[in-house]
């Protein structure tokens, strides 16, 4: 039997089909996600063209599900981490964070910096983990945030070591340039980035890349490295730098990467250390 074809629209624009309570969920969602302080229903309906009685159910249900909190004192919605949970349990970042985050809890501590993990989320980055450096100071970049890839640190990793095809397509909306062209072949030939944070001043951003099993770069591991200037003795940059590339082939290796130059080495999860020496990510 043959299957039923969709309803044609006069509107080419137009979708076939329409869910608008799904849709007002996902205006809402999408709505106090640049909304930090949050949002009453009554704001909600302001700044969405809408009634007060179109959003109070779709609110109300997002609250109960968990997709939104209440703040009882001021009746300000708030999107949670929800969204980043679920996005976890269905993509291999899951995987990605859990093999890394006690890795890099180990960084922070040898190097006293923070470190990040970003990830490649549509034409932008996205910090999918972060560990606090455990010193008196320090800065880190608050987890959840999108990164420009074009200009930062994280993106020049992850566009330089993306495949051709995938490169091609990010640099689509990205936008290229030879200046940039330039700078991300430096970064293949020296294995890792190093340039000043494009968001704070005084940061020195240091990047090196993550692979999968499959030899493909699934993240960029960065230190937004601060430079202390109390006279204490304080890993420099360069030490630095060398704990951030062992940090980042030891993530690596546990996710299964294997460098395809060397004999065939068949990856394993389970296996921590390799049975073989592989040869650095720093090329």
């Amino acid at each position: 039997m043959a299957l039923p074809k969709p309803p044609k629209s006069d509107d080419a624009k137009s979708p076939a089909y329409s869910a608008p309570a799904l849709e007002k969920g996902i205006d809402v969602i999408e709505l106090l996600g640049s909304e930090p302080s949050g949002l009453s229903i009554s704001e909600m309906a302001t700044r969405m063209g809408r009634s007060i009685s179109e959003l109070f159910r779709v609110v109300v249900v997002l609250d109960r599900r968990g997709w939104l909190r209440k703040d009882p004192a001021s009746d300000r919605y708030r999107v949670t981490y929800k969204l980043l949970e679920v996005a976890h349990r269905a993509t291999p970042a899951q995987e990605l964070t859990h093999v890394a985050g006690p890795l890099m809890h180990a960084l922070a501590a040898q190097v006293e910096q923070s470190c990040h993990l970003v990830v490649v989320n549509g034409a932008q980055g996205l910090v999918v983990l972060r560990q606090e450096s455990p010193g008196q100071t320090g800065f880190a970049v608050r987890l959840g945030t999108s990164v420009d890839l074009a200009s930062s640190c994280s993106g020049h990793v992850l566009l330089a070591f993306a495949t051709d095809a995938a490169r091609a397509v990010l640099l689509q909306d990205v936008g290229t340039s030879a200046t940039l062209d330039a700078r991300l072949e430096q970064v293949r030939d020296q294995g890792n980035e190093s340039i000043p944070s494009a968001r704070m001043a005084g940061v020195s951003d240091i990047s090196c890349p993550v692979f999968g099993f499959d030899g493909h770069v699934v993240a960029a591991l960065t230190i937004p490295f601060l430079e202390a200037i109390d006279g204490a003795p304080h890993c420099t940059q360069a030490e630095a730098l060398d704990a951030l590339k062992a940090t980042a082939e030891a993530i690596s290796t546990a996710l299964g990467w294997y460098d395809r130059a060397d004999e065939d080495i068949v990856p394993t999860l389970s296996v921590a250390a390799p049975t073989k020496k592989r040869r650095s990510l720093a090329g």
